[in-house]
């Protein structure tokens, strides 16, 4: 069997997104790390375990592409069960042939040159499709990240709900305000609850997704459940400059795939050539005359005409297809490009979304939640003053956590597509 083998490529980016996601909850809570979740996928991910019978496979051919044309034994009977002379046996003719296909022009060692760079194009496809996997737990870790957070900030909240509600019955005691905005701090209350445990099944279901990336479906690693991911979602890397990442494009696996199949279409291009050349057929046997009682020695050589015009429609379809790779890599290149860009610049403006929320709203929001707050409890502000203030707290954390989430996912995509650390 091939061993699963992880080379320098994936861990590249990886690594520095596991840096990114380093631990960050309580010891006590043993959250799953990014590189944990990683490991976990590589070992046991339904996706990349394919390849591995595919290799199997590839070695097949490879070994069936270098094996010789097989000898052939043929028996024949002649002048026999005919009229006259040739009645019956007693003029038969028996013939035992041994015959050898001799191939010409290299095509054995051609087959197996096709054969071997139809491996290093699977391997370099697996290493695409490891890349790929690895991208998608990232992505999956990433929204367990941020369905935390969000539960965090349903839980702040609810406690918001609460204090409301206690706020508001003390002031409706107090004749301070009507009766009504104790039904109305009731029902944001028992909303705020229901708010809570949406947030708790999406989380449920964002670790249940994740696990799926290593073949289960019950939100467990190892055994273990996941209870918490290891994830700040605003630790971002540095932006790195777009021509540096446009560059890194050709060397990733998804365009070394690209001169891999150009490789292996040369090959079969090789092949198709020399079919032009004709293999010989070389025989010889054993005779036995039944009349006289005779035995000769028989030989033979055959050879097929018009090989060259024959190979020719094979020949053409080969060469198109290798003029089809290098075309497929083009088109590809420039939707790379775009892709890149446009992550790029969406990338810089997330990033800017999140520094100005840091810079300037959020200080600005929680003094005045604190102000609004301390204004409700003497009185000066009504409770949809106080009810307006904390959604718009709330509107703006949550806002934090969606461009964080979003953030990194976008840095997951770009370094994906360079397969490097964005921040290199």
């Amino acid at each position: 069997m091939y061993a699963w083998t992880t080379g320098a490529s994936p861990w590249r980016w990886i690594a520095a997104l596991c840096v990114l996601f380093a631990g960050v909850a309580p010891a006590s809570a043993q959250p799953l790390t990014l590189r944990e979740a990683i490991a976990a996928a590589q070992r046991h991910n339904p996706d990349l375990q394919r390849y591995g019978f595919q290799l199997l496979a590839a070695d097949a051919v490879r070994n069936q592409a270098a094996l010789r044309p097989a000898p052939s034994l043929a028996f024949s009977l002649e002048n026999f069960a005919g009229t006259g002379a040739t009645s019956g046996f007693d003029a038969a003719e028996a013939t035992l042939t041994l015959s050898q296909v001799v191939e010409l022009g290299g095509k054995r060692e051609a087959r197996v040159a096709a054969a071997e760079a139809g491996i290093d194009t699977l391997a370099t496809v697996r290493q695409a499709a490891e890349l790929d996997v690895l991208a998608e737990v990232t992505r999956r870790f990433i929204a367990v990240a941020e369905r935390q957070a969000l539960l965090a900030l349903s839980a702040r909240a609810a406690r918001l709900a609460e204090n409301t509600a206690r706020s508001t019955e003390r002031r409706v005691r107090a004749a301070k305000a009507p009766h009504v905005e104790i039904d109305r701090a009731s029902i944001a209350l028992a909303q705020a609850h229901l708010d809570q445990g949406t947030a708790e099944s999406r989380l449920d279901a964002a670790r249940r997704s994740l696990s799926a990336m290593w073949g289960r479906d019950d939100g467990t690693i190892d055994g273990q459940a996941i209870n918490e991911v290891a994830g700040d979602l605003f630790r971002l890397p540095r932006q790195t400059d777009y021509v540096v990442l446009v560059e890194r494009l050709a060397q990733t696996p998804d365009f070394l795939r690209y001169a891999s199949e150009e490789r292996l279409r040369d090959a079969e291009l090789r092949l198709a050539t020399m079919q032009r050349r004709a293999d010989w057929t070389l025989g010889a046997g054993v005779r036995r005359s039944q009349d006289s009682g005779d035995t000769a020695l028989v030989a033979s050589i055959s050879l097929p005409l018009f090989a060259g015009r024959r190979a020719a429609p094979q020949i053409a379809e080969a060469a198109a297809r290798r003029d089809l790779v290098g075309a497929e890599r083009q088109a590809a290149l420039v939707r790379a490009k775009a892709q890149l860009y446009a992550l790029y610049r969406e990338f810089g403006d997330t990033v800017l979304t999140i520094e100005t929320l840091e810079r300037t709203a959020l200080p600005k929001i929680d003094e005045m939640l604190r102000e609004t707050e301390h204004a409700f409890e003497r009185g000066r502000y009504s409770y949809l003053e106080l009810i307006d203030a904390q959604r718009e707290y709330l509107a703006i954390q949550r806002a934090r956590i969606e461009a964080g989430a979003r953030a990194q996912n976008l840095a997951a995509e770009i370094e994906r597509l360079i397969n490097a650390p964005l921040g290199s």
